[in-house]
């Protein structure tokens, strides 16, 4: 997202520290049923307010935090991570500050262990602290309460500041089931479908038999907390499936997300909230909002997710390409760690007709996930010629990912996937049978690691070349 005008966001909200113990499981222990992870390696990032209002600066925003923070390590540590990127009002925190360790194998989590979340308190706001957050929140373009249910929305002081603003400016409100309601007229509400679901167990007007998570469902959730908050909209996240906008009426907005295939989707929330502000404080309407926002998440998990805060040689403004990358390697780890066989095919796939659809979906059946290595624009020209390819790579690659044959998609510029594979290092290369007889040049470099290329079944009669003639012929007649 670009930077954009108007005074800074303020987030307002239970900060954690968050902790990653990333290592390597190639054995169980000999003493219990338990992976053994090796060479672990630790990173920090903030958590809860604190990763919005990181992602909110990482748009190019200046970001006041209001937080409550222990003076103990954990506080420390956090502020250090912070320093730099945002601007902290820290509130006094009886008690520990909240720490999530998650330790991680393969792009696969194994366990959470969490500290601090019993017994602290927000202790009480000196005069001094109270009119630097009501200062703050007075300058603003835009607040965002990012409620992790600690108690940071619901002391009186910080609660009066944020009604102060409605009306005046866009407040934005992620809520927690644990947490209050919203102070009456926010803008926009940001709730999940899970958090929906605690807030509204039993949708008005539910009917026997009907999904509990179904569209109507949903819905009638997020209506029924527009009326009883009084907000201008409830935008319910919906993970994959997009998020769900209603603002009371009959027909909800419906904004599907792009298909990100083995993804972590770990802070994503707080990536939706986060954008929708920002938006909302450039002037965006709400349906604007919402849809930036699930363009914003969605990017977010295709690069990482929050894994890939704060670390080094990544962030979520790379293009497209290296956001395939990072998804591509997220799903082989994935499969390799619960003993699946990785699949990669190739081609230009320029017009995808029924040939590719038939030769993808044959490959995806060989195996637990399929690569689809996709040959760049100027691959493409070397390989067909100057008028090539028709489709550039951006739009051939979102349409393989749309197929559900498709785990994960990567673009190359070489004129063979040779060093895509050997870092891949695929199980199986399958390639369509219009080569069946001819020397795969992929072959050697799979022997390396003991991967099998083999030859598909193709349908006779389809190819790009065919039907680029075809509608020559037409467009000529």
């Amino acid at each position: 997202m670009s930077p954009v005008a108007g005074g800074p966001l303020v987030v307002i909200g239970d900060a954690l520290l968050d902790r990653d113990l990333i290592g390597r499981v190639e054995r169980l222990s000999p003493d219990a049923p338990v992976p053994v992870v090796d060479e672990v390696e630790e990173r920090l990032r903030p958590g809860g307010a604190g990763l919005a209002a990181a992602l909110a600066a990482a748009d190019g925003r200046e970001v006041v935090l209001v937080t409550a923070l222990a003076d103990d390590a954990a506080g420390a540590r956090l502020r250090g991570l912070l320093d730099g990127l945002v601007t902290v009002l820290a509130v006094p925190l009886d008690g520990q500050t909240p720490e999530k360790t998650r330790v991680r194998a393969a792009g696969q989590p194994l366990l959470r262990l969490d500290r601090g979340g019993a017994g602290g308190a927000v202790g009480p706001l000196d005069d001094d602290v109270v009119r630097a957050v009501q200062r703050a929140v007075r300058g603003a373009g835009a607040v965002l309460v990012a409620d992790y249910g600690r108690g940071v929305a619901a002391h009186p002081p910080l609660r009066e500041a944020i009604a102060a603003a409605v009306g005046r400016l866009p407040v934005v409100w992620d809520p927690h089931p644990r947490g209050p309601a919203p102070v009456p007229g926010v803008a926009l509400a940001t709730p999940n479908a899970d958090e929906a679901r605690r807030l509204v167990p039993v949708p008005p007007g539910a009917r026997a038999g009907e999904h509990p998570d179904g569209l109507r469902a949903v819905h009638a959730r997020a209506s029924a907390l527009v009326q009883s908050w009084a907000a201008g909209g409830v935008a319910v996240t919906l993970g994959s499936r997009g998020a769900l906008l209603s603002v009371g009426e009959a027909n909800p907005l419906v904004v599907p997300a792009p298909r990100v295939p083995g993804a972590d989707p770990c802070g994503a929330g707080d990536r939706f909230s986060s954008a929708a502000a920002g938006l909302l404080a450039a002037g965006a309407v709400l349906s604007e909002a919402v849809y930036g926002a699930v363009a914003a998440a969605s990017a977010f998990v295709a690069a990482g997710g929050a894994g890939q805060v704060g670390t080094p040689g990544t962030s979520e403004a790379r293009d497209s390409r290296t956001a395939g990358v990072s998804s591509t390697t997220e799903v082989v780890a994935r499969t390799r760690a619960r003993g699946g066989i990785v699949v990669a095919t190739g081609g230009c796939f320029d017009l995808l007709h029924a040939g590719h659809v038939a030769t993808l979906s044959a490959a995806r059946g060989l195996g637990d996930c399929l690569v689809v290595c996709l040959n760049s624009d100027a691959s493409v020209r070397r390989l067909k010629g100057p008028d090539r390819p028709l489709v550039s790579e951006r739009d051939r690659e979102r349409v393989l990912r749309a197929l559900a044959s498709v785990d994960a998609v990567e673009v190359f510029d070489e004129d063979t996937p040779v060093d895509v594979l050997d870092r891949l290092r695929p199980d199986v290369w399958a390639k369509g049978g219009d080569y069946a007889g001819a020397a795969l040049p992929e072959t050697d470099v799979l022997a390396r690691w003991g991967g099998q290329a083999v030859v598909l079944p193709y349908l006779a009669g389809r190819s790009t070349s065919r039907l680029v003639r075809a509608a020559t012929t037409v467009g000529g007649g």
